[in-house]
């Protein structure tokens, strides 16, 4: 036998004792060539999150909108995180729920940015202003105008990170005991509103008093309040205004758009792997899109409902009022810029982008249903 044939013999045996090796070591006890063992395997870690929210238990749109968010969540990332719901004073307060993700008793909550006025005057503008945007052009000002960087910039300084997360469309003016004639009607009226349409109320005479969904319906028939806005038909059918007054006023001036947050306590969000992260977006985002889809189809068909089974008044503000209203709104939402350097900011990205958007509006949808009406 040749030098080279016992060398090439020599390589071959080699080769196949270092095959051999590796296959009877992958098949080892705890795994399979196919199956890896945990050894070799990645563990996903998994989280267990509290969502608290300012709605009322199973309520319809908001509090079954949050839950459905909670929901895909949980299911987009195959159970690696768990979000539990808790309504409106199960875990918190409704109006607590903001400290109580600020401060981790909870990592999410669902509610509205203006609820949040008296922790800066900016933050209805991540969800809505007197005079404002419709919600189309406010997605599109958070999305592509800046205002998600400087949503960011704000909640950063409480110690979260907030995706909008809902959206009821534009509101209905609200409930009231008595027609509205003139603006002399609203002198010495306490109404239920918040944010800074409470600022307008007040120029206009009337008493802004700040309540929680779930209070509105018992201070309205117990006489401390003269008048309510809550969101639109579907969810005042379902409170039951109706049986309190008949006159019902739209749209309102206070929200043209509602858009609903979803904030995050920002050391939990910032906890997650980036594949979570980009799960928790795209929840959001759906549950942005397909919240205002809900709204439109329902708010339609309970407006029907309220007019031809309750006899309820679904009635215009008078042109002299909604324009005092209007009015008053442009200059209590220009104030909040003189509140600090960053109010600036944020006040001067949305209104040039709102007049943007108005230059285009009457070419836009808004021509469309003004000129086919």
């Amino acid at each position: 036998m040749s030098k080279k044939e016992i060398s090439r013999r020599k390589i071959l045996k080699t080769a196949g004792l270092i095959t051999a090796a590796s296959f009877l070591s992958s098949c080892s006890d705890s795994g399979t060539p196919n199956k890896p063992s945990k050894t070799t395997a990645t563990i996903k870690k998994t989280f267990d999150w509290k969502l608290v929210t300012t709605w009322p238990k199973n309520f319809p749109g908001l509090g079954t909108g949050a839950q459905r968010l909670a929901d895909s969540i949980r299911k987009m990332s195959e159970g690696r995180l768990n979000i539990k719901l808790f309504a409106a004073g199960e875990l918190v307060p409704a109006f607590e729920s903001f400290d109580a993700v600020r401060e981790n008793k909870a990592q999410m909550f669902h509610a509205s940015p203006y609820y949040w006025i008296n922790k800066n005057k900016s933050t209805p503008f991540f969800g809505a202003v007197p005079g404002g945007m419709i919600a189309q052009e406010h997605n599109a000002w958070i999305n592509y105008g800046g205002g998600q960087e400087l949503w960011d910039k704000l909640y950063s300084d409480f110690g979260l990170k907030s995706f909008m997360a809902g959206n009821s469309g534009t509101q209905m003016g609200g409930w009231f005991l008595k027609k509205i004639n003139s603006k002399a009607d609203f002198k010495g009226l306490k109404m239920r509103i918040p944010g800074l349409a409470a600022e307008v109320l007040n120029r206009m005479g009337g008493t802004a008093v700040a309540l929680p969904g779930g209070e509105i319906m018992p201070a309205l028939q117990s006489g401390a309040i003269d008048a309510t806005e809550w969101v639109g038909p579907w969810n005042d059918l379902a409170f039951g205004f109706y049986k309190i007054t008949k006159f019902y006023y739209g749209p309102g001036i206070h929200e043209p758009s509602s858009v609903l947050e979803c904030s995050i306590n920002l050391e939990a969000y910032n906890s997650l792997p980036d594949d979570l992260k980009t799960i928790v977006k795209v929840a959001c985002e759906a549950e942005n899109n397909r919240m205002l889809s809900e709204f439109t189809a329902a708010n339609s068909d309970a407006q029907q409902k309220l007019i031809k089974e309750h006899n309820v008044e679904v009635l215009n503000f008078p042109k002299s009022v909604f324009k005092s209203m209007i009015e008053i709104s442009n200059d209590v939402v220009a104030e909040t810029a003189n509140e600090g350097k960053l109010n600036r900011q944020i006040f001067d990205s949305w209104n040039n982008f709102k007049n943007l958007a108005r230059l285009r509006s009457p070419f836009a949808e808004h021509g469309f249903i003004n000129l086919s009406s």
